[in-house]
């Protein structure tokens, strides 16, 4: 050991030696310095009179040991880098890293050690140790919360492993915490995990510190985040602010990450065999309760449940008298055929919205949609099936309506309410044994739109005193306007022949033999 690793207590003890005129050997044995350190520092003493008399204040001693002692430093050899030493501070100043500084010295011609260049960038610009400042909260004030990958557990539907997420949320005050193991981290299952905490605590914190993940932050900015429609709306319902700490910054929620998700890891989940979900909920929840809420915790060397009973818990916030709807918000786009798509599911928006896109709110019972001002246009029942469509008719062009709408039966009955021939021509359109006539049906009651039905009606009746109950026959009718006129009596008539005389009057004139003068 040598005197610059000597501490200051070590230094003091040593002087104590020397004032009892212990032998070196003596010193050696009972401190287990080198000799020649023993020497060095008697002499020190020595001369600076300390081996008589009361000692000196340990900041006067430790001063007076720099100054007389350790400023005198052995010679050094100069560093194989130093020729590049302004090189390398403006690479640091860059904020270069020390390996590539070497590479571009390297191609300048530099022939020396990685080792050199590393010393010496320690020496142009030291790296001190970042200092740590413990921030505590008021009770009820504030709650952090993180994912943490859990490992695999069974899915009791498949009864296969499946990777699984902790949900962690603590309460900073009191420490106690709640978690819950998910196989997903998207929105909806983020905002499940909230409202199932704030019903285990039984009230909600002032403000949630949390990380930037994809479900609450949609673009991590320090000074102005963009947080997800759909977690502001859940804030806005329970009352609590968001705090989202800096990017790459997780000790600015250090009781999630060490006293939460670590404490899982380590603790719940430790030497655990994967057991289905289900069962891992229900035996967190009493851990919760339990090892983790019954623990003299290290930092408040109290009971984080005791703490949170007596105190806490009546600092938070009350719960609404319903719980949030779980409503996810998405920026869709409008399809052509004036539909968009939510959750594999599809909703009709009015056509004059088309082309463009618009906000979807998905809660568990119904799906509301706005425009990208955020005004509400049209509402629908939540699709209960993958590929699942509800259609408001108003939302469709009105020439196209009738064609996606109409059914036989529909057909059938406005032909009906229109009057019996209509009904007729409907009819047999129909029951036509080989083409489908459903949409010739369609059109002919739909002109009594553009006519009447009255019209309609008697056009009908008079391409049935025609013998042509066809839709172009009666379109044919009432774009004439002859719908009105008398039908003509038709006067049966006497089979046509082709020659005037009979047969026999032919074949005899043909027989005979004409004569010759």
């Amino acid at each position: 050991m040598t005197e610059r690793k000597l501490k200051l207590m070590d230094i003091r003890e040593l002087l104590l030696h020397l004032r009892a005129q212990s032998s070196d050997r003596q010193i050696q044995k009972d401190t287990g310095l080198n000799r020649r350190t023993i020497k060095r520092y008697r002499e020190w003493a020595h001369s600076q009179g300390l081996l008589e008399g009361p000692l000196p204040a340990p900041e006067e001693l430790s001063a007076r040991l720099q100054a007389t002692l350790l400023e005198k430093k052995p010679p050094q050899n100069m560093s194989s880098a130093e020729s590049y030493r302004k090189q390398i501070q403006q690479l640091l100043d860059e904020k270069v890293e020390v390996a590539a500084i070497y590479q571009r010295l390297m191609e300048r011609g530099y022939v020396g050690s990685y080792s050199s260049v590393y010393r010496l960038a320690r020496v142009v610009k030291p790296k001190y140790p970042d200092t740590a400042t413990r921030v505590e909260r008021k009770p009820g004030e504030e709650a952090q919360v993180d994912f943490g990958y859990a490992g695999r557990m069974i899915d009791p539907e498949t009864g296969q492993l499946r990777k699984t997420w902790a949900f962690v949320m603590i309460l900073s005050w009191s420490r106690h915490v709640y978690v819950e193991f998910v196989w997903d981290q998207k929105v909806e299952t983020w905002l499940r995990c909230h409202r199932n905490a704030f019903e285990f605590f039984g009230g909600a914190p002032a403000r949630i510190v949390l990380d930037n993940l994809k479900a609450a932050i949609i673009k991590a900015i320090w000074d102005d985040p963009q947080v997800q429609a759909t977690y502001q709306e859940c804030a806005a319902h329970y009352g609590f602010l968001l705090s989202p700490c800096r990017v790459r910054t997780p000790e600015h929620k250090g009781k999630v990450e060490q006293g939460g998700v670590n404490y899982v890891c380590r603790n719940f989940l430790g030497g655990r065999t994967p057991t289905e979900i289900t069962l891992a909920n229900h035996d967190v929840r009493i851990w919760c309760l339990t090892t983790a809420g019954l623990r003299d915790h290290g930092t408040t060397h109290e009971a984080p449940l005791k703490r949170f009973e007596q105190v806490e818990k009546s600092r938070l916030k009350p719960l609404p008298s319903s719980p949030y709807d779980l409503a996810v918000w998405k920026k869709v786009k409008i399809y052509r055929d004036c539909y968009v798509s939510f959750d594999h599911a599809f909703y009709s928006v009015p056509h004059r919205m088309y082309p463009g896109w618009v906000w979807i709110c998905g809660g568990t019972r119904q799906v509301r949609i706005y425009d990208l001002n955020y005004k509400l246009v049209t509402t629908h029942e939540r699709a209960q099936k993958p590929g699942e469509r509800s259609t408001h008719p108003d939302h469709l062009p009105a020439e196209k309506l009738p064609g996606l709408t109409q059914t036989r039966e529909s057909v059938q009955a406005e032909a009906q309410e229109i009057g019996p021939s209509t009904a007729q021509i409907v009819q047999t359109l129909l029951e036509h044994p080989i083409l489908d006539r459903l949409s010739t049906a369609g059109l002919l009651v739909r002109l009594a739109k553009k006519y009447s039905p009255q019209r309609l009606e008697t056009a009908c009746r008079k391409a049935l005193e025609y013998g042509d109950p066809s839709y172009k026959t009666v379109k044919g009718i009432l774009k004439q306007g002859t719908e009105a006129q008398e039908t003509p009596i038709l006067v049966e008539l006497p089979p046509a022949t082709t020659f005037a005389r009979s047969s026999s009057e032919l074949v005899g004139t043909l027989a005979e033999v004409p004569t010759w003068n």
